[in-house]
């Protein structure tokens, strides 16, 4: 897998390698020990799915501590325009953010550490995201920024 940093701290974008053959294509969504080093340790505790139609924003979102979130996000359906928001008071990074396109085709996924926003925009017809949290849902300390 290929991994590159950006601007934000924590915040990494990955490349999956990608086997194919006649049958079709395989690829590894996850492995703690390849994504520890790329500086993304779990333990991941929840896997959501979320299904939305084109022009669809869901975020920004985020729970505040004690239940702030860490997610890795990827696109199984479809074209989402992904954005991350550094709100951490004291980071490096703080009020930076960065955006990508995730997409089934191109299989990128992002890291969202805890203690930023997160959301996306449906780009194409219909999307299907997949995402893995750090932390239960915890309504109570769930936030958004309009």
């Amino acid at each position: 897998m290929r991994v590159t940093t950006t601007d934000i701290p924590g915040v990494v974008l990955i490349e999956p390698e990608v086997f194919r053959d006649p049958r079709g294509l395989f690829l590894e969504t996850y492995h703690a020990r390849r994504y520890a080093d790329a500086g993304i340790s779990g333990p991941f505790v929840q896997d959501n799915y979320s299904q939305s139609l084109r022009g669809t924003l869901r975020g920004l979102h985020y729970q505040e501590e004690p239940h702030a979130q860490g997610k890795l996000v990827m696109v199984t359906e479809g074209i989402v325009y992904d954005v991350v928001v550094d709100i951490r008071q004291g980071s490096p990074g703080f009020g930076r953010w960065y955006g990508v396109e995730l997409s089934a085709e191109n299989r990128l996924q992002v890291y969202v550490p805890p203690g930023c926003a997160h959301g996306f925009c449906v780009t194409s017809d219909r999307a299907s995201f997949l995402y893995k949290c750090t932390d239960y849902y915890a309504p109570g300390n769930e936030r958004g920024i309009i």
